[in-house]
């Protein structure tokens, strides 16, 4: 207890000690709001989310059989959570014809244990676990991928 009441002390008189010695412009100046120049009370404009380029429907090329097909248009504003999934509503099996989508694949209507089942199994709800939003950003890290129909 008396070795805790120590470090207690001898960190408040090292806090006490610098707020002393140190000037106070030298503080101000090195905190920076992550706002930037916006002050606290004032609106921000938010930053545009169109920075990706898209090629609207059609087929994507995959690089390996199982390859998830890419999404070919925005889905920024899509709600996907554990209560409401929005792709649903134009690519489930009854509304795909209607909509012009894809349909949903038939894996996606089976649970763990190998059930079909009339809704979306559970562990396929969220989409962009494994469908992605196609888009032309560059690799963040160099990738020496080869299909394997091109190694032979």
């Amino acid at each position: 207890m008396k070795t805790r009441l120590k470090l207690i002390v001898a960190a408040a008189g090292m806090m006490l000690a610098s707020a002393i010695l140190t000037p106070a412009g030298a503080v101000a100046e090195e905190v920076r709001s992550l706002r930037g120049p916006v002050g606290v009370q004032e609106s921000d404009q938010a930053p545009s989310l169109n920075i990706f380029t898209y090629q609207e429907g059609g087929n994507h090329a995959r690089n390996f059989r199982q390859q998830p097909p890419l999404v070919p248009h925005k889905i920024e504003k899509y709600q996907v959570d554990k209560n409401v999934n929005q792709c649903i509503g134009c690519h489930e099996w009854t509304n795909a014809k209607t909509m012009r989508a894809p349909q949903i694949s038939e894996t996606h209507y089976v649970d763990r244990q190998g059930n079909r089942l009339d809704t979306i199994a559970g562990t396929r709800w969220f989409c962009t676990q494994c469908h992605v939003p196609q888009t032309d950003a560059k690799p963040l890290v160099d990738n020496a991928f080869t299909p394997v129909t091109k190694v032979r």
